[in-house]
C-alpha cells in the first residue's frame, strides 16, 4: 500500500482471522492498525471467524420476518406468492450455496423462515402441517433449494465434453434434477 501511496482507513477497515478454534486461539493480535472482528460483511453476506454463519442466519431471519409482517392478509393468494417470492425467496436464495454443509439446526432456522412466509402467504393457522402448504405452493424446503442451486451450477459449469466422461449416476442426476426444477417453475 505504501508503495503505491495507499493509506489503510482503520474505520472503515474490517479484519476478520478465519479458523478453527484451537487455529484462532494460537494466534494474537499484534496488529497495532487494525483491531480483528467477530464477523465482517462482504457483499452483503456476513462472515464469521468460524464459517457457522449465525449472524449471517440471524440477520436474514430478521429481515424476512420483517417483510413477512408486511404482507397484509387481505392479499389475494397469487399476489402474496409473487410479493414474497420476490422479496423473501430472493433474501433466502441470495449466496445459499454457502450454507452446504452447515449444521442441521442453523438450516432449520431458515426452514423456520420459510414456514412462516408459507403460512403467511396461505393464511393457514400457526400450528398446521408445513408439508401440505409448501406443495400446494410448490416451493421446495431451503435443503432442497440449497441442492437445486448446487447441482444446477455444476450442471451450467461442466463443459459437455466432461461430461460424456462423467459417471452415468451422476450424469443422470444433474438431467433429472433440472428437468425436475423446470417442470416445478413452470
Amino acid at each position: 500500500m505504501a508503495s503505491n501511496l495507499l493509506s489503510l482507513n482503520s474505520s472503515k477497515t474490517e479484519f476478520l482471522l478465519i479458523g478453527l478454534k484451537q487455529q484462532l486461539s494460537k494466534i494474537h493480535n499484534s496488529s497495532t492498525l487494525i483491531d480483528t472482528t467477530q464477523s465482517a460483511r462482504n457483499l452483503c453476506f456476513i462472515f464469521d471467524e468460524h464459517i457457522s454463519f449465525s449472524d449471517q442466519i440471524s440477520a436474514l431471519s430478521k429481515s424476512c420476518y420483517h417483510h413477512i409482517r408486511a404482507l397484509r392478509p387481505y392479499l389475494d393468494l397469487h399476489t402474496a406468492k409473487t410479493i414474497s417470492t420476490s422479496i423473501v425467496h430472493s433474501k433466502l436464495d441470495y449466496c445459499n450455496s454457502l450454507y452446504y454443509g452447515l449444521p442441521k439446526y442453523q438450516i432449520n432456522r431458515l426452514q423456520h423462515t420459510k414456514n412462516a412466509v408459507a403460512r403467511t402467504v396461505a393464511q393457514a393457522p400457526k400450528f398446521q402441517h408445513i408439508t401440505a402448504i409448501l406443495k400446494s405452493l410448490r416451493w421446495f424446503k431451503i435443503y432442497e433449494r440449497i441442492e437445486c442451486k448446487i447441482i444446477s451450477l455444476t450442471k451450467f459449469s461442466i463443459p459437455l465434453s466432461h461430461c460424456i466422461s462423467m459417471t452415468s449416476y451422476l450424469f443422470s442426476l444433474l438431467t433429472v434434477t433440472t428437468h425436475a426444477l423446470r417442470l416445478i417453475l413452470l
